[in-house]
């Protein structure tokens, strides 16, 4: 078939701008016939914006949204529901989570959006039955997540909301490749038990089609969860709280012997907190509040603060790890009489306690740097460290100094392992993160009462979203991780390797960690510690052990002087990843 020369350069133009395999729908959507992306005011590459979580899929959701004029509000709705539809083991709209925003002027808004006791509950509801508190219906506390979501974005959101959801719907349609990650946590939470993955109808249409559980690289669907996320985009968040996506999920829980309610869904608020703020070498550093833990981070920081010489030179390591324990020990000592502040009397006035300068300085005080101590020193009333577990972290920034830390959960893997059949949500097993009463943890610490379920109430969290500013005011952290208890741990790091020793966000992130929660009452070192400075723990009466990597996983975005953004994901996850635009 003979073709004329309009014909030939019609198909020259047509395979010169369709996009390539590394070409996302919204970049290929902005670009003209001159192949160029939009200006945005002339703002160099790498100044736009940035966006870093544990999906490189994801993050690169959330750039593109930056790259089509989105601000950061809307990079992180299209990276976080991205987020749960990959990471469903962890993240996703049965779940909830703690959000910290700096808006452009400066100003710091802690969203709670973390989930609630039903009204149902009640102190004993898992007396003689602590499993009803991990697994089943009674395990999942009111989801948040969407509601937390749509008040970031009416509030500070600049594109349409269906828009930002978009690309998580595509995601979870189209598919995506199983990842190492997916691979490894199926094989845990089937454990040596059924493989309710594979078993179970409602689950077997995601993760086994053929009958038998997907392997490493085969394509997922999730094509009623992207229905649900269309109907969200569409509707709103009241589609997810009203309607036959509520009414599902409620008869989904009821038939797992749960006691949550259309009225506890049509409930649901999101709380806007207090934050907690220190200054630390001169940075201002901002954290969340209880029922977070962002204040006890800022309090191990500002005792750390008081160190001159910490970490400054390779003479000084081994000295100050022993000082950072130290303020690690001290820190979750008191943690344990934090919970939703609603609940607890005195807590605010608590949180301010621990970060008062006298309480400081007293602290710094006990603290010797030849010996540790007996954990009574630490917390003297014994009550439990609670080993909270899995989350996601997702940091977010742009141009304008708009940033967001965020941290969600639905906890333990799979979470309830209830899922909803028409909606494909995955429900949380939240309301495992209480306090039981008269049940003693695996050590002999006693549960703590300011974490004892109530009507309404959300449980404590290790969840540490933090967001840094130079001496002058400009932007020049977002830190956060995730990892159960190790958040703390993992995001105090974070924030020493980037202000004591100037690294960059790739290398702050690839620094060995430690972590300990008093509770044991032992130190955990990642195996690429130096073995000397470990030595140097043991000898200053540490009882130290080794573990593999990837205990927690962070991500950071750190802004230069020049406005440049550097974006990192966690080395030790192979899929995460973090751009910069």
């Amino acid at each position: 078939m003979k073709l004329g020369f309009l014909a030939i350069l019609s198909l020259l133009l047509i395979a010169i701008h369709l996009p390539s395999a590394n070409t996302s729908p919204l970049e290929f959507s902005e670009r003209g016939l001159n192949g160029d992306l939009g200006t945005h005011g002339g703002i160099g590459p790498g100044k736009l914006g940035a966006v870093a979580s544990e999906s490189s899929v994801c993050s690169r959701h959330g750039s593109d949204i930056l790259k089509k004029g989105g601000n950061a509000a809307d990079a992180l709705v299209a990276t976080e529901l991205c987020v749960g539809v990959i990471g469903m083991y962890h993240s996703g709209i049965g779940g909830g989570g703690f959000m910290l925003v700096r808006s452009a002027k400066g100003d710091y808004e802690f969203i709670d959006f973390r989930e609630t006791a039903p009204a149902a509950a009640f102190e004993d509801m898992y007396k003689n039955n602590e499993d009803a508190s991990v697994y089943g219906g009674l395990a999942s506390g009111v989801p948040g997540e969407v509601r937390g979501l749509e008040y970031l974005h009416k509030k500070y959101g600049s594109l349409p909301w269906s828009t930002v959801i978009e690309p998580a719907i595509r995601t979870a349609r189209d598919g995506f490749p199983v990842t190492e990650d997916l691979v490894r946590y199926m094989k845990s939470a089937v454990g040596s038990g059924e493989d309710f993955l594979s078993k179970d109808p409602t689950w077997a249409i995601d993760f086994a089609p053929n009958g038998t559980r997907l392997g490493l690289g085969d394509i997922i669907t999730r094509h009623r969860y992207a229905d649900t996320l269309e109907a969200i985009a569409q509707r709103g968040a009241d589609a997810f709280y009203s309607g036959p996506i509520a009414e599902t999920m409620i008869n989904a829980l009821q038939r797992e012997n749960g006691t949550m309610t259309l009225e506890d869904l049509k409930n649901y608020t999101v709380a806007v907190r207090d934050v907690s703020q220190i200054d630390y070498r001169g940075y201002k550093i901002t954290s969340t509040s209880a029922p977070s833990s962002g204040s006890i981070a800022l309090s191990i920081l500002k005792i750390l603060g008081t160190y001159k010489d910490f970490f400054s030179t390779e003479q000084s390591v081994n000295l100050s790890t022993h000082r950072l324990d130290e303020a690690i020990r001290f820190g979750y000592g008191e943690r344990s009489k934090f919970g939703d502040p609603l609940f607890v009397d005195g807590l605010a006035d608590y949180e301010k306690e621990i970060l008062d300068q006298s309480t400081i300085d007293h602290i710094r005080s006990k603290i010797s740097d030849v010996r540790t101590q007996n954990i009574s020193a630490y917390d003297p009333a014994g009550l439990e460290s609670l080993d909270t577990p899995g989350t996601s972290h997702i940091a977010v920034a742009d141009h304008t100094g708009l940033a967001i830390s965020v941290i969600t959960t639905i906890n333990l893997l799979f979470g309830s392992q209830v899922m909803v059949p028409e909606t494909g949500i995955i429900m949380n097993n939240e309301m495992n993160d209480f306090s039981i009463p008269g049940s003693s943890n695996s050590f002999g610490y006693i549960p703590s009462p300011s974490n004892y379920i109530r009507p309404g109430k959300r449980p404590l969290s290790s969840i540490t979203p933090a967001i840094v500013e130079r001496p002058n005011g400009k932007l020049f952290l977002i830190a956060g991780s995730a990892g159960g208890s190790r958040i703390i741990t993992a995001t105090v790091h974070s924030i020493i390797h980037s202000i004591d020793q100037g690294l960059s966000a790739a290398k702050a992130l690839a620094k060995p960690r430690l972590h300990d929660q008093l509770v044991p009452n032992q130190v955990t070192f990642e195996y690429s510690y130096d073995n000397a400075t470990v030595a140097s723990m043991k000898e200053r009466g540490h009882n130290v052990t080794w573990i593999a990597m990837a205990q927690s996983t962070a991500q950071l975005i750190r802004v230069l002087p020049n406005g440049t953004f550097d974006a990192a994901g966690e080395p030790r996850q192979l899929n995460s990843a973090g751009y910069s635009v």
